[in-house]
């Protein structure tokens, strides 16, 4: 069976992602760092809707964590591999460069690149062997195509995630494993909440904030068989935001 793991699958984006993959019939692992509670809901809500979920604590930035909890699933499931792959986990640490810290740089940077590298090398070699091939999806984001001031760390990081879909896209190719990467705006999540919105609303064409279930539709469509010639794009949805 074919599962779908969504780094930080437990909140905003993540958890809307998660929702609308089990509603394909794809079972799917919750990845979750520290908040079990709302990870919890999100399965409690996946199965009220048929679906069906798993829960699977790490920290993307912990490589010997992450390596831990595949291998134990694995273990635990010996005819299974994960064959849709979300890198989703990501934060926020805002602040001009000359006033930011390395805990700031770093830490940003340690969650969406080294976290994405971590994951992603752990779950390549099954996902390549098997004949079903598979999807790999990274979010970045408008700022890693854009750039915002106040935002250097983060649009480093999301800026990197595009460039490592583009060259992974060329590495897994023939095996028949796409992977492409979407650029949300601004969408309505607790990572936005803080911001001034309805300044940013009248730079958008659309004169609002995204939801998150419309960046899960256009996950699920990269995950889809309808998508199997779709690689190494990056894709924006963001209301007309240039």
């Amino acid at each position: 069976m074919k599962y779908a793991l969504v780094t930080g699958g437990s909140r905003g984006l993540g958890r809307a992602i998660c929702i609308r993959l089990a509603g394909m019939g794809i079972p799917v692992i919750i990845n979750f760092r520290g908040n079990e509670i709302a990870a919890q809901e999100v399965s409690d809500i996946i199965a009220g809707n048929g679906g069906k979920s798993e829960l699977m604590k790490f920290d993307v930035t912990d490589k010997v964590g992450v390596e831990a909890a595949i291998d134990e699933w694995e273990r635990n499931h010996p005819e299974d591999y994960v064959g849709y792959l979300v890198n989703n986990a990501g934060i926020r640490n805002d602040g001009v460069m000359f006033m930011m810290t390395d805990e700031g740089w770093h830490g940003v940077l340690d969650t969406s690149v080294n976290g994405l590298f971590y994951v992603t090398r752990r779950l390549l070699p099954k996902m390549m062997m098997r004949g079903h091939g598979g999807r790999i999806v990274n979010v970045s984001s408008l700022s890693g195509l854009k750039g915002l001031a106040g935002q250097t760390n983060y649009c480093a990081a999301k800026s990197a995630v595009i460039g490592i879909t583009r060259a992974l896209a060329q590495e897994t190719a023939a095996r028949n494993v796409t992977v492409n990467a979407v650029a949300p705006g601004f969408i309505e999540t607790d990572m936005t909440k803080d911001l001034p919105q309805e300044e940013l609303i009248r730079m958008i064409p659309q004169k609002r904030f995204g939801k998150p279930e419309e960046v899960a539709h256009l996950v699920a469509f990269l995950c889809s068989e309808e998508a199997s010639y779709i690689t190494g794009q990056t894709i924006s949805i963001n209301g007309g935001l240039l």
